[in-house]
């Protein structure tokens, strides 16, 4: 579909909702925007999109390129969850036994 039929088929349903001067692309974008903050892989918003390559995807990808600290601390969580705390770790009263 191209821009400007998009824009035609939606533009009423647009006014209705009371969004202004939004156009379909703009929706379009905003909601594989929130996919790819969300979580969504490359390959899923690919599928999402409709796109049969990876490069116009990747425009979304690099919103979650800051996730490296989230990411990370997801693992330590998982790893706190299956190792017992090392001896360092534990506050004094763990440490001392009482």
């Amino acid at each position: 579909m191209s821009r400007e039929s998009g824009q035609r088929r939606s533009g009423p349903l647009v006014e209705e909702a009371g969004l202004g001067d939004v156009h379909l692309h703009d929706l379009r974008h905003t909601g594989n925007t929130l996919a790819a903050t969300g979580g969504a892989t490359t390959r899923e918003l690919m599928q999402r999109m409709g796109h049969s390559s990876v490069r116009a995807t990747l425009i979304y990808q690099h919103l979650v390129d800051g996730r490296d600290h989230a990411i990370a601390a997801h693992v330590d969580e998982q790893i706190k969850k299956v190792r017992p705390a090392e001896p360092s770790e534990e506050g004094p009263e763990e440490a001392s036994g009482t």
